[in-house]
């Protein structure tokens, strides 16, 4: 018998190349797929350095408007202890400067003397005032008991009620702040 040259067949050999193009393990298997990355790596650093830089940026604005805060407090408290400082100076000198006024008011001979009181009454009233120290002006004023103390309350007629009609010792402001309240005589 004479052996038949076999025919080919052309889905076999298709069947044979597609086998040996085929992967033999699981290893080579994945080898041959491609990679498939969700993202580029590129892409995730620039994400990365993008949320780093967005994280600093935020701190930094943080420490900023914590550091204007810290400065402008700072500069508040410096103002709140001169203004402090400065007020109870002059809360230790108002004695002085009531005897001064007594002294002005009492009648004397002695012209150079008076004078001399004169003189010395206005140049404290000067270093008051450029200290930015003000007199309440309290005779005939409503009283006010943020500025105002009352030491008398009287029947007076010819007065309105509340109205102040002696004061017993000036008072005296700095800025918005009561140094010494005026001790006052009040109409009822």
């Amino acid at each position: 018998m004479k052996k038949k040259p076999e025919e080919k067949n052309p889905e076999k050999e298709n069947k044979n190349l597609n086998e040996a193009e085929a992967p033999e393990t699981a290893e080579e298997a994945a080898e041959a797929q491609p990679e498939e990355t969700p993202e580029n790596p590129l892409e995730k650093k620039l994400e990365e350095a993008t949320a780093a830089l967005s994280e600093a940026k935020d701190k930094y604005l943080r420490m900023a408007a914590e550091y204007d805060n810290y400065r402008k407090r700072s500069a508040r408290e410096r103002d709140a202890v001169y203004s402090d400082a400065v007020a109870q100076a002059v809360l230790t000198l108002l004695p002085v400067l009531d005897n001064l006024e007594r002294a002005a008011a009492q009648p004397t001979a002695d012209e150079a003397y008076a004078k001399g009181v004169e003189m010395t009454l206005s140049q404290f009233y000067t270093c008051l005032s450029k200290l930015g120290v003000k007199e309440i002006e309290a005779q005939g004023a409503q009283f006010d008991p943020n500025l105002h103390n009352a030491a008398m309350h009287v029947e007076q007629e010819g007065c309105d009620d509340n109205t102040v009609v002696e004061v017993f010792e000036k008072g005296f402001t700095m800025g918005d702040k009561v140094i010494r309240h005026a001790i006052v005589k009040v109409a009822n």
